[in-house]
């Protein structure tokens, strides 16, 4: 279960997770989660900017104002606490991009170890980070869609769309976004963006019905289970999604739960 960070201040991680526009969040599994303030303010935007590589400031000005501010807060933090918990400077600390595009840090020219992912939605912003494995996080503000039925349609199972049929309003948007930062969180963790369709799995029965944590595996790979955490607030929806130990099928005492078998795409 998800613990506030002042009942785990023993994570060697927690040591860097504080800052001037950031501040912790939670901390499970050993997996610690900061908060980034991304709301408009010229003196945080332009520290941030201080802490992009030219390489980082070449994509800052490819993007749109909201944008722009968007990857430089998350990026400098990123940055500043990477650099606390490998012991390196900002100017010895890159970043590599996987097959899919998921980035690692490097330091020094190596690969480090240390597993992190970022996401962000209007003025909110969300970092994981572990010591190592796999993980992925997500965040979103929940917005009206004009276009739900669509969306649903395209990224839900049947089952999770028979769970979203009987809600209508507000509650059948929040019920969405719950599913869908589940769904982004568990992709992301996978690391393979969009060549994974997240329509062809489903979330386990339990978190549909409303369980903060429990344990999936994708259909197609059995042998890895993933821990589920739902971390969202009234503000916005959130999920964290993280792979297990090799031998562990619960991130606590319970059961485990298996994913709903896959269902054919039309």
């Amino acid at each position: 279960m998800t613990a506030v960070v002042d009942e785990a201040a023993a994570s060697p991680l927690c040591q860097a997770l504080a800052g001037p526009w950031w501040k912790p969040l939670a901390i499970t599994a050993g997996i610690s989660v900061v908060h980034v303030d991304l709301s408009p303010d010229p003196v945080r935007e332009g520290e941030a900017f201080g802490w992009l590589d030219p390489q980082e400031r070449e994509a800052w000005q490819r993007y749109m104002p909201g944008p722009r501010r968007r990857f430089a807060l998350c990026r400098a933090v990123l940055r500043a606490i990477l650099c606390d918990y490998l012991g390196c400077g900002n100017e010895g600390l890159s970043f590599g991009v996987s097959g899919h595009g998921k980035p690692f840090a490097v330091v020094a020219g190596e690969p480090s170890g240390v597993a992190f992912n970022v996401s962000h939605t209007a003025s909110h912003g969300l970092i994981a980070l572990a010591p190592s494995g796999r993980l992925g996080i997500d965040v979103e503000e929940r917005i009206p869609k004009p276009s739900l039925d669509t969306l649903i349609e395209a990224v839900m199972g049947a089952e999770e769309q028979a769970d979203l049929a009987v809600l209508a309003g507000n509650e059948r948007l929040e019920l969405f976004y719950r599913f869908w930062t589940f769904k982004e969180a568990l992709i992301k963790a996978l690391g393979t963006g969009f060549s994974t369709d997240p329509s062809l799995f489903e979330l386990p029965s339990d978190i549909r019905r409303g369980a903060k944590s429990g344990v999936f595996r994708f259909p197609y790979l059995p042998g890895t289970a993933w821990g589920l955490e739902d971390i969202g607030t009234a503000e916005y929806a959130a999920a964290l999604a993280y792979e297990l130990p090799l031998g562990q099928s619960s991130p606590s005492s319970g059961p485990d739960v298996d994913s709903a078998p896959m269902p054919e795409k039309a």
